[in-house]
C-alpha cells in the first residue's frame, strides 16, 4: 500500500502528460480547419484589436459645464414697449447645464387675490356661486384669472433667434490623469470674440447662435418659439489617448428631444414646453402680481465620453481568448472526421486507442485518408 502511494506521489510530479497526435490527410477536412482559422484571426485582428480597440483600457470622464447666454430681445404690447435681456427671459438664472430660453409668453396684468369667474375647470377655490353672464363658477383666487386660449402669433420674442450661448465644458479621465476643456489649443479670446460655431468651418468654437441650435436639432425656430420645446446638446470626448493629448477634442451634436408643435400624434395629451411664474408688488396697501406662462427652449447640455489607451493587461487577456477560440476549428474538424466522413469508424479507432496501464505506444499517427 504504501508503495502504491509513493508510486503515485513520483508519477504525479515526475511525469508529464501529452495529447496523442493524429495526422489526417484529407484535403476537405484540412481546408475546412484552415477556412476556420482564418476567421478567426480576421475576428481576433479585425474586430478585437482594430474596431473594438481590445488592446485598450477604457476610462468616462468627470466633467463639468458652465454656460451664459446673452442678447437682447424687444416687445410692443398694446402699445407699451418692453427691452428683455438675459435676466428676464433665461430660467433659471446663469450658469447651469439645463435652462430655459423664453421665447413666447401670455401676461396677465394687475391681478390681486378676490372673487371673480373662472374661465376653465379649476382655477381657484369654489364659492358655489354661479355667474350668468361667463355661464362658470365663481372662484377665490387671483383676479382677473389667466386666458391662455390664444397664444401669440408670431412669437412674441423671434428676436430670440440671434442669442447666443456660450459652454464652458471641462474633463477629467482619473484613470489616466488627463485634464481637457472645450476651450482647446487655438481657441483663445482673440477667436472667441468673432466666432460662431459651424460644424465644418468653425467646429471648435464654444459660441452657439440660438437659431442654429434650433436648426441643427431639426426644428424650425418659429414653430418651437411659439409653444416651446426641448434640445439637447450633446459634447462628445471620444479619445485615444494613445496620441498626444491635443487630439482630444471635443464634438457637438444636436437632438430634438421633445414638444415638436408640428407633431399629428393624437396620443399626445401637450405639445411644446411652457411653465408659469409671477413678478409680485405693492399697489398702496394691496399686493398684486403680474403673471407670467412662458413658453421657451429648453437646453439640456449632455456630456458623454470614453477615453482609450493601451494596456497590457487587455491586451493579454484579448490575445488568450483569441488562442483559446482557435480550439473551435479542432472541434469542427473532430465532428466531421468522427461522424459525417465515411471512413468515421477508422478514424475513431486511431484518435482513441484503450491500453493497459504501462504499456507505452507512439505518440504520433499519421492516417492517409
Amino acid at each position: 500500500m504504501k508503495s502504491q502511494i509513493t508510486n503515485a506521489i513520483s508519477d504525479f510530479f515526475f511525469e508529464y502528460e501529452t495529447p496523442r497526435q493524429v495526422l489526417v490527410r484529407d484535403r476537405r477536412v484540412g481546408v475546412a480547419c484552415r477556412l476556420i482559422q482564418l476567421g478567426v484571426l480576421g475576428y481576433i485582428i479585425g474586430w478585437v484589436f482594430i474596431y473594438e480597440n481590445g488592446y485598450q483600457s477604457t476610462d468616462t470622464a468627470i466633467s463639468s459645464v458652465y454656460t451664459k447666454m446673452k442678447g437682447v430681445g424687444y416687445t410692443k404690447i398694446n402699445g407699451t414697449e418692453s427691452v428683455w435681456d438675459v435676466s428676464d427671459y433665461v430660467f433659471p438664472p446663469q450658469g447651469d447645464s439645463s435652462f430655459v430660453v423664453m421665447t413666447n409668453f401670455i401676461m396677465t396684468e394687475g391681478q390681486q387675490m378676490g372673487k371673480c369667474p373662472e374661465l376653465i375647470l379649476f382655477q381657484g377655490q369654489m364659492t358655489g356661486v354661479c355667474v350668468n353672464k361667463t355661464k362658470t363658477c365663481e372662484v377665490v383666487t387671483w383676479c382677473p384669472v389667466e386666458d391662455d386660449s390664444s397664444i401669440p402669433y408670431p412669437p412674441l420674442l423671434m428676436s430670440a433667434e440671434n442669442y447666443t450661448l456660450f459652454i464652458k465644458n471641462s474633463v477629467t479621465f482619473p484613470l489616466f490623469g488627463v485634464k481637457r476643456s472645450n476651450l482647446v489649443e487655438g481657441i483663445d479670446t482673440g477667436y472667441i470674440s468673432k466666432c460662431i460655431y459651424h460644424p465644418e468651418n468653425d467646429p471648435l468654437c464654444p459660441i452657439f447662435k440660438l437659431g442654429d441650435i434650433v436648426k441643427f436639432s431639426g426644428f424650425n425656430f418659429e414653430t418651437i418659439a411659439k409653444l416651446g420645446g426641448a434640445i439637447g446638446i450633446v459634447v462628445d470626448w471620444t479619445c485615444n489617448l494613445d496620441l498626444d493629448k491635443k487630439y482630444c477634442k471635443p464634438e457637438y451634436t444636436f437632438h430634438g428631444l421633445y414638444g415638436n408643435a408640428d407633431e399629428t400624434d393624437v396620443t399626445r395629451t401637450s405639445v411644446g414646453y411652457n411653465f408659469r411664474y409671477a413678478k409680485y408688488y405693492m399697489e398702496g396697501k394691496v399686493q398684486k402680481r403680474t403673471l407670467f406662462k412662458v413658453f421657451g427652449i429648453r437646453i439640456d447640455i449632455i456630456v458623454q465620453s470614453l477615453a482609450r489607451k493601451f494596456d497590457i493587461i487587455p491586451t493579454l487577456t484579448a490575445i488568450g481568448s483569441g488562442v483559446g477560440i482557435f480550439g473551435v476549428a479542432t472541434v469542427v474538424c473532430d465532428l466531421v472526421l468522427l461522424h459525417l466522413l465515411p471512413k468515421k469508424e477508422f478514424y475513431k479507432n486511431m484518435k482513441f486507442k484503450c491500453t493497459d496501464s504501462h504499456i507505452q505506444v507512439s505518440s504520433t499517427l499519421c492516417i492517409n485518408s
